[in-house]
């Protein structure tokens, strides 16, 4: 299962263009309001279906307090890595939506992984079916005891996220039929898989740089013309297929922002957060922002 092991607290710097921290309080925030202050983060590996055909490993992220869980049930987050890609390469921005109040899940995909002993791209298409056989698995765990984070999953509000092929990936999770579990979807530098965006709408955010030469804009913009309302489309003006992921470069805090109000917005219902996201999506000359959201 792996063994949690801290990581250093995050300080309100690292999360530049969210909501400022206050002090401390124990507890959960009240309902249609995310944390108001920042957690210091932990992370911990663990392997899901280990003897299987398709064993998953996964990395969490997760809100800490004096080395244990932070109190309070915390909304999850299915992070999907791209091709050649782990989850620990998109620590920047996981280990900053962990510190705002949300358990980060980011599988390890068989065969598209850094490390995969048989690579193959043709696999994208069965991961979102390991995304869903890993929100299955945290809903068994926080249903049980043994677990630290027993009690601690809000499984009843998750979002989709990933960059590259985990923005197909990601996308690939919003077919027909799928669990009311699924909240809202982030998709980077990604589109869609066939069958995506048939199911009931919910809320879905895209990120794009507007000189991606991997996966060009008018894929990205394809995806979000077929996806309808409610959604948005941030560009990143200029960039490329994802160093705006690095803090530090430019369009980072913009993005980190508004995929966090997003998500504070969609999983807690926070309503201020969905009106601060245009402001926080803009910047002259480095974002752009085509907002059908309409929260």
């Amino acid at each position: 299962m792996g063994v949690p092991r801290p990581v250093v607290a995050l300080m309100t710097a690292l999360l530049a263009g969210c909501a400022p921290a206050t002090a401390a309080v124990g507890g959960p925030p009240p309902a249609g309001h995310a944390p108001d202050r920042l957690h210091p983060v932990a992370v911990r590996t663990l392997t899901i279906d280990p003897t299987g055909p398709r064993p998953l490993p996964v990395t969490l992220w997760y809100p800490a307090e004096g080395g244990r869980v932070a109190p309070g049930r915390f909304p999850v987050v299915v992070y999907s890595h791209g091709l050649w890609s782990l989850p620990e390469l998109h620590a920047g921005l996981t280990t900053r939506w962990a510190a705002a109040g949300f358990v980060v899940a980011a599988p390890t995909y068989p065969h598209t992984n850094l490390r995969a002993r048989t690579f193959t791209r043709a696999d994208v298409r069965h991961q979102p079916a390991d995304g869903w056989r890993l929100v299955r698995y945290l809903a068994r765990l926080d249903a049980g005891r043994a677990d630290p984070l027993a009690g601690h999953l809000d499984v009843s509000r998750v979002a989709a996220a990933g960059h590259s092929a985990g923005g197909f990936t990601t996308a690939g999770m919003f077919t027909s039929g799928y669990s009311a579990r699924l909240r809202s979807g982030i998709v980077i530098a990604g589109g869609g898989l066939a069958g995506s965006f048939a199911g009931p709408a919910a809320p879905l955010l895209f990120v794009h740089g507007t000189a991606d030469p991997v996966v060009p804009l008018g894929v990205g913009r394809a995806a979000y013309d077929r996806a309808g309302a409610p959604a948005a489309f941030l560009s990143v003006l200029g960039q490329g297929h994802g160093e705006y992921l690095t803090p530090g470069r430019p369009g980072f805090d913009q993005v980190l922002a508004t995929t966090t109000d997003f998500l504070r917005w969609t999983l807690y219902d926070d309503r201020e957060a969905a009106r601060r996201l245009p402001a926080d999506a803009l910047r002259p000359g480095v974002t752009a922002l085509d907002d059908r959201l309409r929260p």
